[in-house]
């Protein structure tokens, strides 16, 4: 398993920044399952993070504005290397994001149920699929099938 830790650690001390580096070091070359930590994350601050990458190289030169297009942005963003997301359950009977994986969810389909995390089932998530299989995704266009969005 490989971890990951998505967020902000600069804020963390120094001491806890140095275990997930470590930590994340260590299990870099794994491969099948990919643990991701979500601490200190926030959608608008990985958007952010990810365009101070940008014009940091374009200060460097090594990039003009006008190269920047959405699939550049798309691979400063936390978890870029993974498929996009398809389904965001929200559980808690809570009906928002609250600022998570903004960018990466751009097509994600939304299943909101008043069912606690704690007590979300087997049974609770055979619904989801099952909701979501009946879905007609449309990726941003307007009719089924079109993604030019």
């Amino acid at each position: 398993m490989r971890l990951r830790i998505i967020g902000d650690t600069s804020r963390f001390n120094s001491r806890l920044q140095e275990r997930i580096r470590k930590s994340e070091a260590l299990t870099a070359g794994n491969t099948g399952l990919t643990l991701n930590i979500a601490a200190n994350y926030g959608g608008r601050w990985d958007i952010v993070q990810g365009v101070r990458q940008l014009a940091e190289k374009v200060q460097q030169g090594n990039l003009q504005p006008d190269q920047i297009d959405e699939e550049m942005l798309n691979q400063h963003v936390c978890m870029h290397e993974l498929a996009p997301v398809d389904l965001v359950i929200r559980t808690g009977g809570e009906h928002r994001i609250s600022n998570f994986l903004l960018w990466q969810i751009a097509y994600a389909e939304l299943y909101f149920t008043d069912v606690l995390w704690p007590d979300f089932d087997e049974q609770d998530f055979e619904g989801a699929l099952n909701a979501f299989a009946n879905r007609e995704r449309r990726f941003g266009g307007t009719e089924p099938g079109d993604e030019t969005a």
